[in-house]
């Protein structure tokens, strides 16, 4: 920290103003003009407000902050919060609002939240976080080339993003062109001519720490398996618990519902258990190749499809027997692997671009912090700083 700065509390450069916030009532859930905040933003908007002014708000559940969510933010005008996010008036004579916020969202706050099953920033903690404080003239200035660097960085980050859902939309529209074809060679089938079906729903397995891994619908994504979350059966328990079938290397895994038709391909040989809200295809292996079902799977036509038999008020799901109706295009084992040959190619450079899209993000990222850590030793001057 540059000598001649100050340190100050929340407690002492804030006023603290949560005895005035209130979650919506009943009564008062009447949709309107006036922003409604929790502790992550905007919730809604309702006819009544609490506040009239520019304001800091600053939530209250730590575990945002131990994922590395930030909930330090600006209000302005007439608002209504609720009792999710602290409510701050800095003495402007020592501290302005977006010096407050940037403090607040560069520094590790896991140190002033308590509870372990739900973690808190509670009032009394909260108002002991120091925030360092040069003069207000410097406030300003280093405020103002923090906000012109982020915003430099903020659209960089935007046009990578762009650069990646175009890398996945060219991918999708090369998949669903693949799987309109019509002509020769190509034939109508339902999947339950050409496929094996793997049903495990309406059981739930007891877990364990260690043992068999568990597959479940939070596991599959569309196109892959994603390790996260790990869970395990009891490798004593496997028998008793596979007995509607074993999946193999190849099947392809299909969630039911929440979300509806994510697919992926099962790559190992490994055992495995399956838990609730999966179904396993497993391809008559004469016919069809699971890579190539695995595709066809992800196609907006036959997506289309799965969805449109979808039944469901609250979560979207489909059944097994109209699952079983849904027809897919095949064509022979030769075409079918030609058309993965080309799939695969087309899908690992894409995901090489997606890759080095996302190191450029992480390092548009380090540069924040970067330039924010210089911003709080007192580095940063007036001159411009260049994303």
């Amino acid at each position: 920290m540059r000598e001649g700065w100050g340190i100050v509390n929340i407690g002492e450069a804030c006023e603290i103003l949560d005895n005035k916030r209130k979650p919506i009532t009943k009564k008062d859930r009447i949709e309107g003009d006036y922003p409604y905040y929790g502790a992550t933003g905007i919730l809604s908007y309702v006819e009544g407000y609490i506040f009239d002014e520019k304001l800091v708000l600053l939530g209250e559940d730590g575990a945002k902050w131990e994922s590395g969510d930030r909930s330090a933010f600006i209000i302005n005008g007439k608002t209504w919060v609720n009792n999710h996010a602290h409510v701050l008036r800095p003495n402007r004579k020592v501290l302005i609002d977006e010096w407050l916020v940037y403090n607040l969202n560069f520094q590790n706050l896991m140190t002033y939240v308590s509870g372990m099953t739900v973690p808190k920033l509670n009032q009394g903690n909260m108002k002991k976080i120091q925030i360092s404080v040069p003069q207000i003239e410097e406030q300003k200035e280093i405020v103002s080339i923090l906000d012109d660097a982020f915003a430099s960085i903020d659209k960089a980050k935007a046009n990578i993003e762009r650069n990646i859902e175009n890398a996945k939309e060219l991918f999708q529209s090369k998949l669903n062109e693949i799987f309109s074809q019509t002509g020769k060679g190509w034939e109508n089938k339902t999947l339950i001519d050409i496929c094996k079906f793997i049903d495990y729903r309406g059981r739930t397995p007891k877990k364990t720490d260690n043992g068999v891994k568990l597959i479940t619908a939070k596991n599959v994504r569309m196109g892959y398996l994603k390790n996260n979350p790990e869970e395990f059966i009891d490798i004593d328990e496997y028998d008793n618990w596979m007995t509607r079938g074993i999946p193999e290397k190849g099947d392809v895994l299909f969630t039911t519902e929440a979300p509806l038709a994510n697919v992926a391909l099962l790559n190992t040989s490994e055992k495995i258990a399956l838990a609730q809200r999966i179904i396993t295809l497993c391809p008559d292996r004469s016919l069809l190749s699971g890579e190539y079902l695995c595709y066809c799977l992800q196609s907006k036509p036959i997506q289309k499809k799965i969805h449109d038999k979808g039944t469901g008020a609250t979560v979207t799901g489909i059944k097994s027997k109209l699952l079983k109706k849904i027809e897919v295009q095949i064509n022979s084992l030769k075409e079918q692997q030609k058309i993965v040959n080309l799939l695969d190619t087309l899908n690992n450079l894409t995901q090489s671009s997606i890759s080095n899209y996302e190191k450029e993000l992480d390092n548009l990222e380090e540069l924040k912090k970067s330039i924010l850590q210089k911003a709080f030793s007192g580095e940063l001057t007036n001159k411009s700083v260049a994303a």
